[in-house]
């Protein structure tokens, strides 16, 4: 009696096209520099050429970078390599900190001094924690944010489960008039829940259009200056498109 053989796919697909397929490069020119950096494994074996042909449901596995305390530090230098914001010597307000990748790049730019404000507790990384230029305060909500003993004149805003419309007045009543403010707009926190799937994922290009349409209105609205408008060169959770927006408060 013969044995059942699993299907092979016979469909084959570029490995760079395979990435942003899945979600794990934002784009063609991301998905490529991960291959030219070694990072994308699969089957055994590690790719080194983009346009190689493989099966289209080979799992491919992105091997993580340590150069920063989380993957987010990987996106920050992005719209700070692309606009004028110096961050040496300025203090920084850093929203949503996490396990500190926004942090680590900050302090690898030259800041001052770092706040790292997070509702949660305990992810922020040790080295960073250890570090005299950082001033954790974990378990505190941004809009619950105690009266510090300097204005920060820069702040990093990285999100989730709330719009960034109630983030914004916080943000500023926290630092100094015109501060450099880069804030990472996500989809999924700013479109209605209707226009989410059960993935947490916005795929819709004009919902996601809109959704970045709508943080930066409001800015405009309340008189924040808007200074660029940048795509994420590495995509959110589960291949959610993300945004940079450079604002200055009033």
């Amino acid at each position: 009696m013969s044995r059942a053989v699993a299907p092979v796919s016979s469909r084959r697909v570029r490995v760079d096209e395979l990435l942003v397929q899945r979600g794990d490069a934002q784009d063609l020119t991301s998905a490529r520099a991960l291959v030219m950096a070694g990072r994308v494994h699969g089957a055994g074996r590690r790719y080194t050429q983009a346009g190689l042909q493989i099966p289209d449901d080979t799992e491919l596995r992105v091997k993580a970078t340590r150069e920063y305390a989380s993957r987010g530090g990987e996106k920050l230098v992005a719209p700070l390599d692309q606009w004028p914001i110096h961050v040496q010597d300025r203090i920084c307000l850093d929203v949503g900190a996490s396990t500190g990748g926004f942090t680590d790049v900050l302090l690898r730019r030259g800041a001052e001094r770092v706040y790292a404000v997070d509702a949660g507790y305990g992810q922020l990384a040790e080295s960073l924690r250890q570090d005299p230029r950082v001033v954790s305060l974990e378990r505190t909500h941004i809009c619950e944010l105690p009266t510090l003993s300097e204005s920060p004149n820069m702040a990093t805003i990285d999100v989730s489960f709330i719009g960034l419309r109630q983030v914004l007045p916080c943000v500023a009543e926290a630092v100094a008039p015109c501060a450099d403010v880069v804030v990472l707009v996500k989809p999924q926190f700013e479109a209605p829940p209707s226009d989410v799937d059960e993935r947490g994922v916005v795929r819709d290009r004009l919902v996601q259009g809109r959704a970045l349409s709508s943080v930066v209105s409001w800015a405009v609205e309340h008189h924040w200056r808007v200074g660029g408008v940048l795509r994420s060169p590495l995509a959110g959770p589960a291949g959610n498109r993300e945004w940079f927006v450079w604002l200055r408060t009033p």
